[in-house]
């Protein structure tokens, strides 16, 4: 194949001027090696180079043909055509080229507009065609000379594509070669995660090039080929870097299955900008697709998916010397449905202990017998924040964040059902003490103020006491104070670790034990109460503890306090 710069009118300048024929010259390799790193060198032209991809596009029901010549008889040709995001037709055809001026041997050579007429005019012999969105290829071992056409036309919608072609197919081997078996294999299949492996390509194990596997994942259907992933992507969406040895890339730890917001995604992304002299494109809806590039391993965990639902796994080899692409054959798995989890019926004014794993999610019913105008639920959450959802008869009520006691009342309905999901928190596991009732004055949960910090006031520190003091509320409510000794080096991380509001006066040791009072005031801005803890060592450090106690006997920690006493005094 000879590797041509000039449009087919220049080409045709190249043809015999004289009655005896010539040769066209042979591929300079030194100049062809410029020209391809070159990128603008063959941009919109009708010529396809020797041994190099090229990529343009199609306007829809718009026709495209591109030329070049194969100089000798018997030469091997590959003819490789990539539709990136639309199906194509495409033909190749060969015409000889004029050898032999007509005119009854005078040897005067034939006028330009006659040879330009001859080959033109002529519809050529038809090698190959093919229509639809495959990556498809010609091959032959021995192909004739002439000049070569390569018709394209997208009848769906504007488009782009690529072709490569070249006369040294067997020494080129630009495109990954695929093994076997070019299957993908789901190995393993869970509720969030899927394991994939395949076979490694020959290019990588046998000829020791640099390959490396890119895996695409979306919802909607398999691709043919990285072009037509690269049509669905934005411009600037960026292949992944490859995960750190070791560790399998989680990429879908957003929101929903897919992934970054991306802020062009509802940017035209047609083929020509706006303008007067350009068709438009429509903007494109996005897609939840995503693609990562993972060196050259051949097995890869892909996590955080959503249960039961059915994706779409494609891996692609690359050629990272010449950036081609070959596609495995790609595969799809429904990851398995959320364990079915019991429910918790719920009984009208008794308190129900919860345990919820680290992010795991649990769900409680509560269905009043009676008719009722109102329901309460009270919530006490022992350690991080849970997420407390409400839906009645399928619809939701209420979502929100508890941490510590709240209390939500709802609009009561008749022979209404009441379903509560409680979510964990990611920090570690979740205990929490429930009550419904239908009963607007039955309370278990004592109240607390906005501010359940205990205060130390250090002018007041002596060597054997501390005096510390904590809000209360307008309701009456009994408060216990308990004090442990503690070492010197005991720091804010244990302290935090032991912060279970839930574990009541009931499980601390009676010589801990400092003293309870009843407190309260009308007016919450004088709602505090102070105490004196006396008989302390001096030089020492205690953790304090200030419980109160509702009416139905349930307790509720503030935080913890910790203190030391003075050396000297």
């Amino acid at each position: 194949m000879l590797l041509l710069r000039c449009p087919l009118p220049l080409l045709l300048l190249l043809l015999p001027l004289h009655s005896r024929p010539q040769k066209l010259p042979t591929r300079d390799e030194e100049l062809f090696q410029m020209q391809i790193r070159d990128k603008a060198f063959f941009h919109d032209s009708s010529v396809i180079p020797d041994g190099a991809e090229i990529s343009s596009y199609l306007f829809r029901d718009t026709p495209k043909r591109y030329f070049f010549v194969v100089e000798e008889d018997n030469t091997p040709l590959a003819v490789t055509v990539t539709p990136c995001d639309a199906p194509l037709e495409w033909k190749l055809s060969v015409q000889e080229l004029p050898e032999e001026a007509s005119g009854e041997g005078s040897g005067d050579p034939e006028p330009l507009e006659q040879q330009k007429q001859q080959i033109t005019s002529e519809e050529g012999t038809e090698l190959f065609s093919y229509k639809g969105n495959d990556v498809e290829y010609f091959v032959s071992s021995s192909s004739p000379s002439g000049l070569y056409q390569l018709d394209l036309l997208s009848t769906e919608k504007d488009t782009h594509f690529k072709v490569y072609a070249t006369t040294t197919p067997e020494s080129d081997q630009p495109y990954p070669e695929l093994p076997y078996d070019p299957r993908i294999d789901v190995t393993s299949l869970g509720r969030t995660t899927v394991t994939l492996a395949w076979k490694p390509s020959p290019t990588a194990s046998l000829l020791r090039q640099p390959i490396q596997y890119c895996i695409v994942i979306n919802k909607e259907h398999n691709f043919k080929s990285l072009c037509a992933v690269e049509a669905k992507l934005s411009s600037d969406d960026a292949f992944m870097m490859a995960p750190k040895p070791g560790l399998d890339f989680s990429p879908f730890d957003f929101a929903h299955f897919g992934f970054p917001a991306d802020n062009n995604s509802g940017k035209e992304r047609g083929f020509l900008k706006s303008s007067k002299f350009g068709r438009q494109t429509p903007p494109k809806p996005r897609v939840d697709l995503h693609r990562v590039c993972i060196g050259n391993k051949n097995i890869f965990t892909v996590s955080d998916l959503k249960p039961d639902t059915q994706y779409y796994f494609d891996m692609f080899a690359v050629n990272t010397n010449t950036n081609m692409s070959t596609a495995y054959v790609g595969t799809f798995a429904r990851t398995k449905e959320e364990a079915k989890q019991k429910t918790v019926d719920l009984k009208d004014g008794k308190v129900t202990d919860v345990f919820i794993k680290r992010k795991g999610t649990k769900f409680l019913r509560f269905a009043p017998v009676s008719s009722h105008q109102k329901v309460t639920f009270s919530v006490h959450s022992c350690l991080d924040a849970v997420q407390f959802q409400v839906r009645r008869d399928g619809k939701l009520l209420l979502s929100q964040s508890v941490e510590g006691v709240r209390q939500f009342q709802l609009r009561g309905k008749a022979k209404a059902k009441y379903l509560i999901r409680l979510k964990g928190s990611k920090k570690g596991a979740s205990m929490l003490k429930i009550l419904a009732t239908t009963r607007p004055n039955k309370q278990s949960f004592p109240s607390l103020p906005e501010d359940t910090r205990i205060k130390a006031f250090d002018k007041l520190r002596t060597c054997s006491s501390v005096t510390v003091a904590w809000l209360g509320t307008q309701e009456r409510n009994k408060f216990c104070i308990y004090k442990r000794e503690v070492d010197d080096n005991y720091n804010e991380e244990q302290k935090k670790r032991e912060q279970n509001q839930c574990l009541g006066p009931d499980t601390r040791k009676k010589s801990e034990k400092v003293l309870c009072k009843y407190f309260h005031s009308q007016n919450i801005q004088k709602a505090v109460t102070t105490e004196t803890i006396r008989g302390l060592q001096p030089g020492k450090s205690y953790l304090l503890d200030v419980y109160v106690i509702g009416h139905g006997g349930h307790s509720v920690k503030y935080q913890s306090k910790l203190v030391k006493t003075r050396k000297f005094c």
